[in-house]
């Protein structure tokens, strides 16, 4: 159980998303790594890009990690807590992803990261796929 309530880390992002069902880990266009199911990625590490930047500095956040999302209310849901490490830019509106600085990871336990990979997951596999995964593993 130690597991479940420690503090989340870079490493359990990698060690979820590969663990998911289907899962292909690619490398992008800059080495990132970006996991996909179904040839759909769910969860990738972003290259510095000029939306997401230091306020202070300005510099390019180097460390940003995108997670789908099962909708918009979803996503307004995790942006919009001020309590949250989850964020958005101008970039992703209309889009079902959610932003996250590996900086700020350890604001979440390992069940809340497990929780937002496995919906990432469920959110880009197909039907069946999503159904088989949900019927072997029921809410409790």
């Amino acid at each position: 159980m130690a597991t479940v309530s420690r503090r989340a880390r870079i490493a359990d992002v990698h060690e979820l998303a590969a663990g998911m069902p289907h899962v292909t880990r690619l490398d992008g266009p800059h080495g990132n790594p970006v996991y996909q199911v179904g040839g759909k990625s769910f969860v990738f590490f972003r290259n510095p890009r000029p939306d997401a930047v230091d306020a202070d500095t300005g510099e390019r956040y180097a460390d940003v990690i995108v997670f789908w999302v099962p909708s918009e209310s979803d996503k307004q849901a995790m942006v919009q807590d001020p309590d949250s490490p989850f964020f958005t830019t101008a970039h992703f509106d209309g889009h079902p992803s959610v932003l996250l600085r590996g900086s700020r990871i350890g604001e979440l336990s390992y069940r809340e990261l497990s929780e937002v990979v496995q919906d990432a997951w469920l959110s880009r596999a197909s039907r069946k796929r999503a159904a088989d995964w949900l019927a072997a593993h029921p809410v409790r």
